[in-house]
């Protein structure tokens, strides 16, 4: 758990993955491209002492996710979010049964979220149900700008995808999240924008839409239809690692999502291993909004605001006790192996503290 001024936060990271990228997996160019695209961001966004080489990026394994995530608590949690891409990665870049293997093998500690693709059909819907009954996901990742055939990219308001939405409500899998944010190459800008998410948003109020990226670059459109439909939700993935390198643009944002959204709908996540949270969750807990947004918004990035979006808010969507959590911390085989069994029982900080 994360201390700050004092006051212990629990720490969930709400958009993590666990990819293959090497050239042995890649069957198309997009998946190159695609790949290279991830790592342009990777080093924009992360301090240059901080930065991986390109090899280790394509494929660092289940070991170094679970020590960058977990080894200095600087998350608590991960919740994983599958991204399929399968026209461009022969075994896919990062799948929920992939997924599956380090989240069963930790399951205190991850979430696990599977996914749908409307273009799929009745077979889409039986793997869906496959999906459910085998692991019994909470939560569904979706990727509107995948390309699949001749077809680049779907809209969540489409028939076809109310289908599958439905399907979600009737098997009480009540967390979507919709990437709703920048390109990736060779993927297309339009398919991935946000203004889809109203219709679908409005047709199944007993579903959470958690908008991953919230909207970027379309962040107003996005905050405008946040703020009349309750049962959407923003995600910082992509927004978070303004805090490093742009920390006007953070305030920014952050000042528009607090003054629209409020401070329970908005939900931290490192988009790891895109940046890693072993820095980022340190980089935007001390973040500060600008005196001028301060004064403009009316809105606070403090103490109880931080909690909520770096970890509370999430637990609720996904029914998550933090005390019971951080109680079974004290000695589950994570805390063992990186020795964080006295951190959890508050005896001692760690080096994400430091």
């Amino acid at each position: 758990m994360y201390q700050h001024n004092g006051e212990e936060i629990f720490i969930i990271d709400g958009h993590v993955h666990l990819w293959d990228a090497t050239e042995e997996n890649i069957q198309h160019q997009g998946g190159e491209e695609f790949i290279q695209c991830f790592y342009d961001y990777h080093t924009t966004f992360t301090p240059e002492e901080r930065q991986w080489d390109i090899d280790e990026y394509r494929k660092y394994g289940a070991d170094r996710m679970v020590e960058d995530l977990f080894g200095n608590a600087a998350a608590d949690m991960a919740v994983f979010q599958p991204t399929y891409l399968t026209d461009f990665y022969t075994e896919g870049f990062n799948t929920t049964e992939q997924n599956a293997e380090l989240a069963t093998e930790h399951p205190e500690r991850f979430v696990l979220n599977g996914t749908f693709d409307p273009r799929d059909g009745e077979e889409g819907l039986e793997y869906l149900e496959e999906l459910h009954e085998k692991y019994e996901i909470p939560g569904v990742k979706l990727y509107t700008a995948e390309w699949r055939g001749d077809s680049k990219g779907w809209r969540l308001d489409d028939e076809e995808a109310f289908e599958f939405l439905q399907k979600c409500a009737d098997l009480g899998i009540e967390n979507v999240h919709p990437h709703k944010g920048p390109t990736i190459r060779p993927l297309n800008r339009d398919a991935f924008d946000v203004k889809d998410a109203d219709d679908a948003a409005s047709s199944f109020p007993e579903l959470n839409f958690i908008v991953e990226h919230v909207g970027l670059p379309r962040l107003d459109d996005f905050c405008w239809i946040a703020t009349q439909e309750t049962n959407v939700y923003g995600g910082l993935a992509v927004a978070a690692p303004f805090a490093q390198n742009r920390p006007g643009k953070f305030s920014e944002i952050m000042s528009e999502l607090l003054w629209w959204l409020g401070e329970d709908r908005v939900i931290f996540g490192s988009d790891y291993a895109i940046w890693n949270p072993d820095w980022l969750v340190e980089e935007v807990m001390e973040a500060e909004l600008t005196e001028e947004h301060r004064a403009e918004y009316g809105v606070e990035w403090d103490l109880e605001t931080k909690k909520k979006v770096m970890g509370e808010n999430i637990a609720d969507l996904y029914d998550i006790d933090i005390e019971a959590k951080r109680e079974a911390f004290e000695d589950d085989e994570i805390s063992q192996q990186f020795g964080l069994e006295d951190h959890y029982a508050g005896e001692e900080p760690t080096p994400a503290d430091d």
